[in-house]
């Protein structure tokens, strides 16, 4: 599939399951990642693989955190949050790792290329017949989450990229890209 065609038929499916990616696809996805823009070649990005077992770790971690947000959560509630953690047979959690006090680089410019990173990932995984999702949410912002995986409090979660085999698809959306065009003006 050529790049543009990558790019214009990407969506995200409703569900994916097994098989998951496998490791030389896997490796090539991470490759496409790291060729984001990145000025300055500060790479701020950082990958974490939640597969197999350890997403039941990570659904409990999630569900640790709602309860730290919420005390009042429910049981069921406490469980949607484990079972998301289930959604996918490979979680691509990313992040960006910035330096807020960079002379040159500003810490938006280092999320931005975490952010074409994940991009990246996701046109790539397309490219090569997997289906992805990208989620976030309140947990992403959440310091004491961010720190569990091994993250700074100040850094910053681009999203956990799920992804696996489609197995149900979401219908194509018409867009057209002239709905989001602005008038120039100066001054």
């Amino acid at each position: 599939m050529e790049a543009v065609e990558a790019i214009t038929t990407r969506s995200s499916p409703r569900a994916v399951s097994e098989p998951a990616v496998s490791r030389d696809d896997l490796a090539r996805v991470l490759g496409a990642a790291v060729r984001a823009p990145d000025h300055g070649k500060l790479r701020p990005w950082r990958f974490i693989l939640v597969e197999g077992d350890d997403r039941l770790k990570f659904g409990e971690l999630m569900a640790q955190c709602l309860k730290r947000r919420d005390p009042e959560a429910t049981d069921g509630a406490m469980q949607a949050e484990r079972d998301k953690a289930l959604r996918a047979p490979l979680i691509i959690i990313v992040g960006a790792a910035t330096d807020a006090e960079h002379a040159k680089i500003p810490e938006i410019e280092q999320i931005l290329a975490a952010g074409a990173a994940t991009q990246n990932i996701m046109v790539a995984l397309h490219s090569l017949g997997y289906g992805a999702m990208w989620k976030t949410g309140g947990i992403t912002y959440d310091p004491w989450f961010k720190e569990q995986l091994g993250f700074r409090a100040t850094d910053h979660l681009i999203g956990f990229v799920y992804t696996g085999t489609t197995t149900s698809s979401l219908p194509q959306k018409d867009v057209n890209w002239q709905d989001y065009m602005m008038p120039f003006k100066a001054g």
